[in-house]
């Protein structure tokens, strides 16, 4: 043992052990800074991919919300032309009521040329200047007056006589003369230039460690912001081609301007084409930084290591090794969780076991949960139960669903991407985009222009009908009176009684259908929502009782609106008229009032027979019924006191349990 001693104190091996301690303490360093910067490329890789997918998601958005815009000023225009056609085939066109038109619905030029290119009638006649040039008719006009077609979208042209741009549409007439509109485009193309993809990569690189972000073809560069004057051609590149044909994300470490970055990339795909790829150059400097000072605390700790010769030193320089890659990871992680909970779209992070490991505020608003009770949870068992566990089913890329929520149906547009993380396990990303707003208001213009044209059809017929019908009501009147056979009087007298009131019926019928068509304008007033309610329930009470069927009414909100009192009333009592009829016996009418930001929700349900799948999608439709004597007209009725007062209808039915109408309405 005094030997062992001995050995041990002997400064050459002491100096050995502290060589040794220190060797494995520097090579330990070492190791852990390049572990360090791998998993910061890894955390850089995984930041970088999410981000340039919230980009595409963007820039898809961009591009269908621009093309929404331009289809809106064709509709506009063609409707106007084709106003103005109409018009100009009843002789009543001149430069006077053109230009009234054109006044009247801001559009900037309407002239009505010949084939040889004259100005038959215009809206600006005084500007005699502006005459168009034999070459704009040849380029533009030329498929209308040799009949190739009727309608052309000639777009964005340069104003001839003015400063700007204009978009400009043209229609046939009968006469194959072409009918002209342009506007003043500079609002289209400031909606581009706010929306677009410049503005949408000019973003990107506010941060200041993103030096470069750009969408480029093969062509070119198509938008960009930053330092983009150096950037690589993408056909003299094989990363950058092979990432244009894989179609994935990719990212490298390359030189710019004399220093290294990260540079991460993904195609645009739209529709199947590929419109380019976004290049984001991003500073590899904090990286650098760290090394830096990684490589300053090792020389520090050696020199403490060799003149104390404290292995508690080495174990604490790991220690702050280690507490620096902590802090490191934490910072970044707090960034990305302020990217993630500072955007509107949904987004849901889950680990390989579908438990929850992180969930921003627009999703725990989007599916009503608290944090605390969804955080490390599992998605089905929170979700499956409010009908959309279908959201985290497998999906490709980006996938449509619907689904309810809180009672409320939601449609709801799904991105999906999966990476592995540190461990090769599967970790996926949900980005949740809530279209319902948008269906809504699809399905409510939808059903408008039906309802217009059905009562624009049944006020034909009607006109057509009525006249017909009295004068045989009448002539059968006046037979039943002045003539009477010899045999079978009473048989005579019976069918000619029975003729008449059949035509009074059909008569009746077509009073309503007339109503329909030419309703009243809603008088609108401010009146306390229980008034109303309650004077519905006083009027019910007694045949409710009398069919055994119970009102159940859940005033959970109570105030001033602003509606036509009798026609709301009248959409409640045809529900609960309709509710009734559905109840075969003792059953339940529920009525339940809410009200959020300005919208007040009523939904009245009932425990009838319900309404069959197949005839679900037609109950709005005007004539449709499913009862014997029914008219058809009374849901379409109600769609329309609904739509006059800006609100949203919709029914939700299963055979056999019942069937629930949700009505929304601005409270003022």
């Amino acid at each position: 043992m005094n030997k062992l001693n001995k050995i041990f104190i002997k400064p050459k091996i002491l100096l050995l052990i502290f060589l040794s301690v220190a060797i494995l303490v520097i090579s330990s360093a070492y190791y852990e800074l390049n572990q360090s910067k791998k998993e910061m490329l890894h955390l850089m890789s995984t930041e970088s991919h999410s981000l340039l997918e919230m980009v595409l998601v963007s820039s898809e958005e961009v591009l269908y919300a621009s093309n929404e815009v331009e289809e809106e000023i064709q509709k506009r225009l063609l409707n106007n032309a084709n106003a103005v056609k109409i018009l100009l085939e009843k002789s009543k066109i001149n430069n006077t009521i053109l230009n009234r038109i054109a006044r009247e619905n801001e559009i900037n030029r309407i002239n009505i040329l010949s084939r040889a290119g004259n100005r038959l009638y215009s809206s600006h006649l005084d500007r005699v200047h502006d005459d168009p040039s034999e070459d704009y008719i040849k380029k533009n006009l030329t498929p209308i007056f040799n009949d190739e077609t009727d309608t052309l979208i000639i777009g964005l042209k340069k104003a001839r006589a003015d400063e700007g741009m204009r978009y400009v549409v043209a229609i046939a007439s009968n006469e194959n003369d072409a009918i002209v509109l342009n506007l003043d485009a500079n609002e289209l193309l400031d909606f581009r230039k706010r929306i677009g993809f410049g503005v949408l990569i000019k973003r990107l690189t506010e941060n200041e460690d993103v030096i470069y972000a750009a969408l480029e073809s093969a062509d070119g560069i198509i938008a960009a912001s930053g330092l983009v004057d150096d950037l690589d051609i993408i056909e003299d590149t094989p990363f950058l081609k092979n990432s244009m044909t894989d179609s994935t994300f990719a990212w490298r470490i390359t030189d710019f301007n004399g220093a290294d970055i990260f540079e991460a990339v993904h195609p645009f795909v739209l529709m199947g084409e590929i419109v380019g790829l976004y290049r984001i150059g991003l500073s590899l400097e904090p990286l650098e930084q760290i090394n830096q000072r990684t490589n300053r605390r090792i020389i520090i700790y050696g020199i403490l290591l060799f003149l104390f010769g404290s292995i508690m030193l080495t174990l604490v320089f790991v220690r702050k090794n280690l507490d620096v890659v902590k802090k490191q990871y934490q910072n970044i992680e707090t960034y990305s969780n302020k990217l993630t909970q500072s955007v509107s779209d949904a987004i849901i992070v889950t680990d390989h076991e579908q438990r929850i490991n992180e969930i921003n505020k627009a999703a725990l608003n989007l599916f009503k949960l608290q944090y605390e009770s969804t955080i490390n949870t599992q998605v089905h068992d929170l979700l499956n139960n409010q009908g959309c566990g279908e959201v985290f089913s497998s999906i490709k890329r980006i996938k449509q669903i619907e689904c309810e929520i809180d009672g409320d149906t939601k449609h709801l547009l799904i991105s999906k991407s999966t990476f592995k993380d540190d461990q090769e396990k599967n970790v996926d990303v949900l980005i949740i985009k809530d279209l319902t707003e948008i269906k809504n208001l699809e399905n409510q213009i939808a059903r408008k222009e039906q309802m217009n044209a059905m009562g624009e059809l049944a006020s034909g017929v009607a006109h057509e009908i009525r006249n017909p019908l009295n004068s045989i009501a009448t002539i059968v009147q006046q037979l039943d009176k002045d003539f009477e056979p010899i045999e079978d009087k009473e048989e005579y007298h019976s069918l000619a009684d029975i003729v008449y009131k059949e035509v009074r019926r059909m008569n009746e019928t077509i009073e309503n259908f007339l109503r329909f068509s030419r309703p009243e304008p809603i008088q609108k007033e401010n009146f306390q929502l229980s008034e109303l309610i309650r004077s519905i329930d006083t009027q019910y009470k007694t045949l409710l009782n009398e069919k055994s069927i119970d009102i159940l009414i859940e005033l959970n909100w109570d105030g001033l609106v602003n509606w036509d009192k009798d026609k709301i009333k009248q959409v409640l009592i045809n529900l609960i008229q309709n509710s009734i009829d559905a109840i075969s016996q003792k059953g339940l009418i529920k009525i339940i009032i809410k009200a959020d930001n300005n919208i007040a929700k009523i939904e009245l349900s009932d425990n009838g027979i319900g309404i069959p799948k197949n005839n679900l999608k037609n109950i709005f439709n005007l004539y449709f019924t499913t009862k014997a004597s029914g008219t058809g007209i009374g849901l379409g009725i109600i769609q329309r006191i609904i739509h006059e007062h800006d609100g949203i209808i919709n029914v939700k039915s299963e055979e056999d349990i019942g069937t629930r109408f949700i009505i929304r309405l601005p409270i003022k």
